[in-house]
Parts: structure tokens; sequence; C-alpha cells
């Protein structure tokens, strides 16, 4: 192996190091050579000894047996920082590791370092005070998206093979979308949030950013099952991975659509989508269905909603860290303090049933929603979020609030009714990726992924971005 890290997905490198084609601290050491030389900004962190440790010992039995990987720093390791992407806290540590962690440890994989997040997770690009601007690795210019936007550019730009994610709004399948790779948000619960893990909003999931369905199964094999920690979290179920490629799709009812019920797509992005699509309805032997998507459209209670859990983790030190705060979180945090109320949050949880109601209705008609993973393609790397789509001037159309979230517009449904969600690279619009977004009902993770292997395998995609300096 030369001085670049390993650009094929994590199950292969397992299979390397089987074959002792190399070894694991070989792929460890050249992953921290090209995260040092990168100009992604993708990692906050690196724990070089540690990592070193335990590359030297790794089991390559074990199904992440010495694979490099990167974990999102909104998440809990031991010893690591615990920031939170936020200058208030960037002297905070952790001092214990999420059970997600300590399931991929006890799997062996080899955590190199911390990825970069947008502050506490509020925003669709990476870019905070402490940790600067994380750039796509398909261009520089542009943003990876986020939250987990770091995790998404360290796995395109060929830096580490797989990294942790966290999805409560988009934010795995948004970065997914941008950078081409692919994200599964599965049925909230699915992985435990615990330790110590909050439940409102009752919209964030755990999972990854990889370059192949199979790395993600086998991750969710590793991942999921109840942990008492989390309350909510799902009994496991059994192998991803070995089942993936079974199941009967044959008459499958799907409905390809373009707004999901508000969001403004691109027409390019759009017809991207429909083709990819039409070809896996009919590799797949599915029954297109025309169904009226009425969801209900988010609001000014919706976008405060998520704010709850960050009042609280602020506490008493706002206002006073106000100044610490990136633009949109002061924005944010400043409308919450002075209009979030009982009233407030009352209408909420109304919005919430509403939503739950009107996607139960649309999962009696069909099994399968599709539609585009992001509106458009990447933005600007440091934003603002993109408000014009098509010439057509969002903000004058509907508002400033529906203008700056159209780009979730698309994905935060799945997140706010818990059903599993996943984006699949299909290609590109003048060179930048684009991902296809497939919702289905709660508990149809597998179906998601043997939809996504069939769109693999006709329509393999670039497992590093063809431009990413390595």
């Amino acid at each position: 192996m030369d001085d670049n890290p390993w650009t094929g997905d994590a199950c292969s490198l397992v299979d390397a190091f089987r074959s002792k084609e190399l070894s694991p601290l070989e792929a460890l050491e050249s992953c921290l050579a090209a995260i040092e030389r990168s100009q992604l900004n993708a990692f906050s962190y690196l724990d070089p000894e540690r990592a070193r440790e335990a590359a030297r010992n790794a089991d390559v039995k074990l199904p992440f047996g010495g694979v490099p990987i990167g974990v999102k720093e909104l998440e809990h390791v031991s010893e690591w920082p615990y920031s939170e992407a936020s200058l208030v806290f960037k002297d905070r540590k952790s001092d214990f590791d999420a059970t997600a962690i300590t399931r991929l440890r006890k799997a062996g994989a080899v955590l190199a370092g911390q990825t970069t997040a947008s502050e506490f997770g509020g925003v669709n690009c990476t870019t905070s005070r402490l940790h600067g601007t994380t750039r796509n690795p398909w261009s520089l210019e542009l943003t990876p998206g986020g939250s987990s936007g770091g995790s998404a550019a360290a796995v395109s730009g060929g830096l580490i093979p797989i990294a942790t994610g966290s999805d409560g709004g988009g934010s795995i399948r948004i970065p997914a979308g941008f950078t081409g790779t692919f994200g599964l948000k599965a049925t909230f619960g699915r992985i435990p949030r615990g330790p110590q893990c909050e439940n409102p909003p009752l919209t964030v999931t755990l999972g990854c950013l990889s370059r192949s369905v199979r790395d993600t199964a086998r991750w969710f094999d590793v991942c999921n099952g109840y942990d008492a920690h989390d309350t909510l979290s799902l009994p496991r179920v059994g192998s991803w991975e070995a089942e993936l490629g079974t199941f009967d799709l044959t008459d499958y009812r799907v409905a390809v659509v373009g707004d999901l019920g508000g969001a403004v797509v691109s027409p390019a992005v759009m017809a991207l989508v429909e083709d990819a699509a039409s070809s896996l309805i009919s590799s797949c032997r599915l029954k297109r269905t025309e169904v009226k998507i009425e969801l209900p459209v988010a609001g000014f209670e919706w976008a405060m909603s998520n704010l709850v859990s960050l009042m609280a983790t602020l506490g008493d030190l706002y206002p006073g860290c106000e100044q610490d705060l990136t633009p949109e979180i002061q924005l944010a945090m400043n409308i919450a303090h002075h209009s979030y109320n009982l009233e407030l949050a009352g209408s909420v949880e109304r919005f919430r049933t509403q939503m739950n109601e009107a996607m139960a209705s649309v999962f009696d008609q069909v099994d399968l929603l599709i539609t585009a993973t992001n509106p458009d393609v990447a933005f600007d790397a440091a934003g603002p979020m993109r408000t014009t789509v098509a010439g057509r001037d969002l903000v004058a159309e509907s508002g400033l609030v529906a203008a700056l979230s159209n780009n979730g517009a698309l994905t935060f449904p799945a997140n706010l009714t818990g059903v599993p969600a996943v984006s699949i690279p299909i290609g590109s619009v003048n060179g930048l990726p684009v991902g296809m977004q497939i919702i289905a009902s709660h508990h149809k993770e597998q179906i998601l992924l043997d939809l996504a292997l069939s769109v693999e395998r006709e329509r393999p995609w670039p497992l590093v971005a063809p431009s990413s300096p390595l």
C-alpha cells in the first residue's frame, strides 16, 4: 500500500486485512497522513496514539476488525472533546463512550478521530466558529451539507472508509446526497442513543456515512439493538448484511413525488431522480402508483421545537454566551427565548400528530415514496443556504423561514414521524452529486437496503470523489 488511504469500502478493507494484503496499522497511518494534508477540514480532533494501539491489537476476524473510522463530534467518546461544535463548550470533554461507540469498539473498529459538525447539529452546512468551514471533496467551494458534513466529506474525500452520523432532520441524508455517499436514517430507536440520552424532540437517529450498501448493513448489524440506557430503543433485529438481496420486491407500490408537500425542487435534479426511479421500478418489478401527498407544511412552531433541548443545554449560560454562537443559532435562540411557551409547545405536538396521521394515510396507499434527497445540488461551503431554486425566489414566494427550510423539506418528515429513509447516489448535475431518497414505513430498513443494492449494481457510484486530492 502506498501513502494514500484505502479508497474501497470498509468491508473490502477487512478482507484485505484478513488476506494480509496490508495491516490495520498501515491503513491507519495512511488515513492519518491524508487527514493531516487534507484541505477539507473534515476532522476536528485526532487521537493517533490510542488509534495506533488499537490498530496494532486489532482482531481482523471481527466485523470491523482494524478499520479506521471517524466519529461525529456530537457523539460521546471517552476522553475526547465534547464541544458539540460550539465555542461555548470548547473545553468540555466526555467521560464515557456512547452505546454505539462501545459496540463499534467491540466489533474491532479503530477510532481515528472526530469529524466536524454544524454547531449543535443545527444547520445544513458544516461551519462553526470553533472549527471553521468544512468543504465538499467534489468542489472545495461548496458545502458537504450538515450536520454530519465532516463525516460525509471524510468518507467521500478518501480520508476514512466509514464514519458515524446522526440524523434529526436530514443530517445523514443531506450530506450523503451532497457528497455522493450512502446514508440510511433508520426507524427511530433502531440504534440506542444512550447513555444519558435526552428524549425530546424524538427525531434523532444514529447511523453512518458509508461508501457501500453492505458497509451500512454491517454497521447496523453491529450497532442495532435495545439498550436499557435508552428506553425508546428497539429490540435487536437479525443479520442485515447476510440478508442483502434476498427480498422479493415484486408489486411493492411506489409513488415518485416531487415536492413532498412543500419543497421546491430543481427540474434538473428531479429529472435525474425520475430516470433513476424508473430504472429501479423496472428492475425490481415495483408497481408505480399515483398518490396525492398532503403532508402538513412545517411552520414557525416546528422550526422552534428542536430548540427545546438546546435551550436546556445552554441553560443559564444564555444569553451571556450569545456572541460565541454562530449567527444562525443566535437568531434561532433569540426567537425561541422570547417566543417559546406552553401554548407553542402544544401546537408543536398537534403538528406532530397531524404529520403522523398524514404519513400513515400515505402508507395506506403505497409501500414506498421516492423523492430527491435535496432540492438542488450543494450550495456555498460557508452558507447561506440557497433560497433561489431554478430561478424562483423562495423568500419572495413564501417568506424567509420557508425559504431557509427548503433544503430540509424533503428529509424532515421522516424524522418527525420516525419512519426509515435512505439517500442513494444516482448520478450528478453539473458535475455535482445527486441523491435519491426512498422512504418506507416503520421497521422496513431491509427493504430500503435491498432497493439501494439494486441501484448500486445498476448505477455504480464513485466510492471517492473523482476530484478529491489524496
